[in-house]
């Protein structure tokens, strides 16, 4: 039997219901009778229900007796005899509520559904608190193919629960930070009612809290699974799958939540983040509409549908939207800087002041950390445009020093990462490890540094009929951090011991799982694909192993150009290295010396694109990276500004428009500024595009 927050109770007195015979048993010894065999139901429902039939032997049409003795029928799986025998204890609906529950749960066994919702439904309007009674509601209407009330019986459970003092306390707990104790609270209530999907929720919560993804998802799924009307469940469920990449079990749940009965603006928006996720620009954009059309004066929907007419290719819309979002919203920092980040686009001097005026404001407010640095770089930006160098620089800086603050990187752990990557991947050991991973030639990965020219060699790419291009993904780095995880928590000594640990086996699912995760991000037939993740360069080795076939294209830029170019841009998400210009050259040289390595060690498995190269001879180049791929020249990738696929990265208008040569050189007028970066780049810079003698030691 299902248990959740509380049963309803029983009062029922034998009382004179029923005349008893001449020697019959007296009131106390059928009561005491009745006690004993109300004990045994769970245990030896046999014995209970001989008790229970000795007792209306004795005095036919006992209540009690003919309560007791539906339990242990249900319970010997007998439902259609429980519901005849509680069917027989007069009050109809109006029935104590034990008995009411009893009689839903033999209807619902016997799968006799719609005598069971009739009960239920008297139930929970004489005892609305109770969840067990809306759950098993829920259950039946499920079955009944009434969808939308059943949801609605799973939200007044889960608000019924919401009243538990176990909840609340465990609750306050969470929100105190005492995890230990909410853990105890929530274990043991789970003890007592397994079923109850609001604490299961909440145990999915304090895992999730504790860095538990495995058992937050499993807890979280089975929450939904409890009580699939239990929509903060659902949601909370979409953005741990966004988190942990599992995009087409996000896409389910988001579709499902858009569906329920009270589904409101927030369905909807989850709904249209995974679609973008997953590269279905165009029906995100419908969702984003239709929400715009009902009402307009939403910014931050003006934002997100800008986003995606910029990613679409659409530059008069995204234009339109981002501006309509700062008209309504002043301050909306991501917006300026949206609409910044069309590198085609100059604001003017009409902009720089309105962003100047909302700076102004924003400084003396708690909170609005991210819209003020938005601005500086929406201002640096504005401000270059006009050639007012010196402000242009300041307002860079400004806005990176804030985020710096914000975020977590460790340059030392990233070159003891890199460095221990070096010192694995020898010659002599990928010669040791053998043949093994997935024999698929699907991907290309196309590594480096954000800013390198990547966007662009993924279009003459995906220009080929050959190759299909999808985004930067995150698979395989979601693979790496599983298995450096395996390091941290102290199953093998380094990151030798663990990459040695893979056999030919383990190789080859890795690889599989590669393919298989990607998957859902290939919309065309093509047989080849691009994986645009620039932090990739880091799993080079890994990527060999597992997916010996795949290719590894990197593409470089000058470094004071690259470098520079990536600590003035502010990203979305990840590459918390750029807001520092020390750590940004850092960085690079750490690239440089790893990529040089595996040169070394696995001479021609890595094809390298220098930017100013294939700017100088497209063709050139162009025709030897299709050599590299085993692929035919193909005149459609010297056009690639033709192609109309969608690019979500910050170069997207570039790639829109034929190779120029502005912006190999224009690092220099920022050059004044610029010592801390040259000084960590040191000789990487001056030797370039050549690897100098120190960094191939």
């Amino acid at each position: 039997m299902m248990q959740h927050a509380q049963e309803p109770e029983l009062t029922m007195e034998i009382g004179n219901t029923v005349a008893p015979g001449r020697n019959a048993p007296s009131q106390a010894a059928l009561r005491a009778a009745l006690d004993a065999a109300a004990a045994q139901v769970e245990t030896r429902p046999d014995l209970a229900l001989a008790a229970a039939n000795e007792a209306l032997r004795a005095v036919p049409g006992l209540p009690p007796a003919l309560f007791v003795g539906a339990q242990a029928l249900r319970r010997l799986g007998r439902p259609t005899e429980a519901c005849a025998r509680l069917a027989l204890i007069p009050g109809g609906l109006r029935r104590p509520a034990m008995v009411l529950w009893e009689h839903a749960q033999a209807a619902s066994a016997a799968g006799r559904s719609d005598e069971a919702i009739t009960v239920l439904e008297a139930l929970t309007e004489a005892q609305p608190g109770v969840a067990s009674g809306w759950l098993l509601l829920a259950s039946e209407l499920r079955k009944a193919g009434r969808e939308e009330d059943a949801w609605r019986a799973d939200l007044s459970a889960v608000h019924a629960s919401s009243r538990d003092p176990d909840l609340l306390a465990a609750a306050t707990d969470i929100n105190d930070g005492k995890l230990d104790e909410a853990e105890a609270k929530l274990a043991a209530r789970a003890a007592r009612l397994p079923d109850d999907p609001v604490g299961t929720r909440m145990q999915g919560e304090v895992k999730w809290r504790r860095g538990d993804m495995t058992e937050a998802l499993r807890l979280l799924e089975r929450a939904v699974a409890l009580a699939p009307g239990f929509d903060l469940a659902r949601d909370f469920l979409v953005r741990l799958l966004m988190q942990v990449n599992r995009l087409p079990d996000a896409l389910v749940h988001a579709e499902m939540l858009a569906k329920s009965p009270v589904a409101g603006a927030a369905a909807d928006l989850i709904l249209s983040s995974v679609l973008v996720r997953l590269g279905d620009q165009e029906r995100a954009r419908t969702i984003y509409e239709r929400m715009l059309a009902a009402q307009p004066e939403q910014p931050l929907l003006w934002q997100n549908l800008g986003h995606v007419l910029k990613t679409l290719g659409e530059q008069g819309g995204a234009i339109e939207a981002y501006r309509t979002a700062v008209t309504q919203q002043p301050a909306l920092g991501e917006a300026w800087w949206s609409l910044a980040n069309l590198k085609t686009v100059k604001l003017e001097a009409g902009d720089i002041a309105q962003m100047e005026t909302a700076l102004a404001g924003l400084e003396a407010e708690a909170g609005r950390d991210e819209d003020v640095f938005h601005l500086h770089f929406s201002l640096g930006k504005a401000y270059e445009d006009a050639g007012d160098v010196a402000r242009s620089f300041e307002h860079y800086d400004k806005g990176n020093r804030l985020r710096r603050s914000l975020v977590g990187y460790d340059p030392d752990l990233l070159a003891a990462e890199a460095g221990a990557a070096a010192a694995t991947f020898t010659s002599a050991f990928i010669a040791e490890m053998g043949e093994g991973g997935c024999p698929a030639e699907d991907p290309i990965f196309i590594v480096g540094l954000p800013r390198s020219g990547s966007t662009l060699v993924e279009q003459i790419l995906s220009s080929h009929s050959a190759i299909e291009g999808t985004m930067e993904l995150s698979e395989m780095m979601v693979i790496a951090a599983r298995l450096q995880s395996r390091i941290d928590e102290g199953e093998f000594a380094d990151f030798a011991a663990m990459v040695r640990s893979l056999g030919p086996v383990e190789r080859l699912r890795l690889g599989e799982e590669y393919i298989e995760r990607t998957r859902v991000h290939r919309k065309t037939d093509r047989r080849r694909f691009t994986d645009k993740m620039p932090n990739n360069w880091q799993h080079v080795g890994l990527i060999r192993l597992i997916l010996p076939n795949a290719k590894i294209v990197d593409a470089r830029r000058h470094p004071m150009s690259c470098c520079f170019s990536g600590w003035k841009q502010h990203f979305a998400r990840g590459q918390t290295f750029t807001y520092d210009l020390t750590e940004i050259g850092r960085y690079y040289r750490d690239y440089v010396r790893l990529m040089a390595h595996y040169d070394a060690a696995a001479p021609g498995a890595v094809h390298r694109v220098i930017y100013e190269r294939m700017v100088a001879d497209q063709e050139a180049e162009t025709r030897a990276l299709l050599a590299y791929l085993g692929l035919p020249f193909e005149e459609s990738c010297l056009e690639f500004h033709r192609n109309t696929r969608a690019v979500r990265t910050a170069s997207s208008e570039q790639v829109r428009q034929p190779i120029y040569t502005d912006a190999v050189e224009h690092w220099k007028a920022f050059a004044p500024w610029l010592g801390p970066l040259e000084a960590a780049l040191g000789d990487v810079a001056t030797c370039y595009p050549e690897v100098p003698a120190e960094l191939l030691a």
